[in-house]
This record gives structure tokens, C-alpha cells and sequence, in this order.
């Protein structure tokens, strides 16, 4: 199974496509969609639709997998990633595509086994998960990534097959 993980942002948006298969899995590619600082925001938000419906067209992903938005200190800065979460979640319903998504808390869980998990514990088993001899660059696509990688183990586990 083919999944893309995404980490919006309205300044970066991270990507990480994985091929998962029972308890193997294999990174095929990561990156990220930036925006010029300073540009008008809806030209923006147009860029990173349009390059999300292109990632999503060349990836041909089976599945997505996106972080739920977390408002923490700058209200305003939510706001922002929540209108460019808003683009990509247009784009891949457009595509035809189901998106999951997930909370912080539950990809650290999955990924590292531990919802308090910092960062750079998250980051070191996704390096280690996909035996990569580096972490993954920018750390949006390393989030990405381990958007993926939780997708990957949520849905097959035993627990998600008995709905």
C-alpha cells in the first residue's frame, strides 16, 4: 500500500510517500511544498493546491494521511496552516482519494510507542523504522513521514480490521 503523509503549513507543507506491506516499509520519496514569505496569501493557498493535486497525480497514492491541526500558542498562525489544511483537503477529495487523519499525540504513539515523545525521538525512529542512514530534510517532510508510518501501523492493526 502506497500512503502519503502530509504536514500542512502554509510556508511549508511536508510530504512523505511510503510503500507499506504487512510490517515492511520502504520511504520513496519526500520533499515539500514551500510559499514565498510576504507573497499575498490566497496566491499561496493557490500554489499549494495546485501542487498538491500535482504531487497527488504523480504519487498515486492509495491512501492519505494528514495531521489534525493543533492550535498552540499563535492563534494566528492557526488560522493560516488551517486554510492551507483546508486547499489540501480539497485537493485530495478531488482526487478521489479517503484521507485519515491523526493527532500529534497518536503519531508519536504509533511511531515511537509513547504520545509524549519529543521531536527528535519521533524523527530518530523514523529514521530507524526505514532504516535510512539519515533523517529525512526539511523536518516538515520528516513529520510527514511519520504521518505515514502512523497511518501504516493504525490501519493494520488487528483493532482497526474489526469494525
Amino acid at each position: 500500500m502506497r500512503i502519503l503523509g502530509i504536514d500542512p503549513g502554509y510556508g511549508i507543507t511536508g510530504f512523505g510517500l511510503i510503500e507499506a506491506e504487512r510490517n515492511h516499509y520502504k520511504l520513496l520519496h519526500c520533499g515539500a511544498i514551500t510559499t514565498p514569505a510576504g507573497m499575498d496569501f490566497s496566491a499561496r493557498l493557490e500554489i499549494i493546491y495546485n501542487d498538491m493535486v500535482q504531487l497527488l497525480e504523480m504519487a498515486k497514492p492509495d491512501k492519505v494521511a494528514i495531521e489534525e491541526l493543533f492550535f498552540g500558542q499563535n492563534v494566528t498562525t492557526g488560522i493560516g496552516v488551517a486554510q492551507s489544511r483546508g486547499v489540501i483537503l480539497l485537493a485530495i477529495r478531488q482526487a478521489g482519494l479517503e484521507v485519515a487523519q491523526y493527532k500529534p499525540m497518536q503519531v508519536k504513539q504509533a511511531v515511537v510507542g509513547y504520545g509524549n515523545a519529543t521531536k527528535h525521538q519521533v524523527m530518530e525512529m523514523t529514521k530507524r523504522i526505514l532504516n535510512l542512514s539519515q533523517l529525512p530534510k526539511p523536518d516538515d517532510a520528516a513529520d510527514a513521514i511519520a504521518i505515514a508510518l502512523c497511518h501504516a501501523r493504525s490501519s493494520t492493526s488487528m483493532l482497526a480490521n474489526l469494525k
